[in-house]
């Protein structure tokens, strides 16, 4: 029987904690895990110690979870699904990027692997989404890159936009506003530490300042 949307959404919420992780042997407190899903830590619990029978994650009271080999492959093909889905959306659906998010939450559940194999193949294989996720293959492997974000790049230096980190809407319409899109062009400028606050010069010499907290959320490459 195929994991319930629940056991996927915990298991997907794990797999994108344990990448975001500094360290990436750190077990991930059921708290950040209740609050990544809006639930109350006690549920967050009782749940992991199911995903832990299962064997789908390995769990230590008052430490943490860690997805074991097989969870991290049922979260990654979760993540598969989800990305192609958006990436299908705003491609071929002509949907804003901005708003297809939500949609892939509820489809990453419905749709199949053989469908999703064929948006794939449709699409041209694609390394990453509309926000520079990267997409899992067919096998669960990800590529990984390091990338800095506009508070680690060079200043006065041509870079990328690789990735956003935030998914909100409000917030990638801003960007999409301000030519701060994934593949777009832009130069950090200044940097004021004491604004808290990081200048930026995209296409067309727009220039737009971005708080740190929302400089840190975009990755770049030189």
């Amino acid at each position: 029987m195929p994991p319930s949307s629940t056991v996927e959404d915990y298991l997907k919420a794990i797999y994108q904690a344990q990448s975001a992780a500094e360290n990436e042997h750190a077990l991930i407190p059921t708290g950040q895990i209740a609050s990544t899903l809006g639930v109350v830590p006690s549920a967050a619990t009782t749940m992991v110690k199911t995903l832990a029978e299962s064997g789908l994650v390995a769990y230590e009271r008052h430490s943490g979870v860690r997805l074991t080999n097989a969870g991290e492959h049922l979260a990654a093909m979760v993540l598969r699904r989800h990305r192609l889905v958006e990436l299908f959306l705003v491609q071929i659906m002509g949907m804003s990027w901005a708003e297809v998010h939500e949609d892939a939450e509820q489809l990453e559940h419905a749709v199949s692997d053989r469908l999703i194999d064929r948006i794939d193949e449709l699409l041209g294989r694609p390394a990453v989404d509309p926000h520079g996720d990267p997409i899992p293959d067919s096998k669960g492997a990800v590529a990984r890159h390091l990338h800095q974000s506009l508070l680690t790049c060079p200043v006065d230096t041509r870079i990328i936009v690789t990735r956003v980190l935030d998914q909100d809407a409000d917030f990638l319409r801003f960007l999409e506003q301000h030519e701060l899109k994934p593949g777009q062009a832009i130069k950090v400028v200044a940097r004021d530490p004491a604004a808290d606050s990081v200048s930026v010069v995209s296409h067309g010499n727009h220039r737009v300042t971005l708080g740190t907290g929302a400089a840190s959320k975009l990755l770049v490459k030189v």
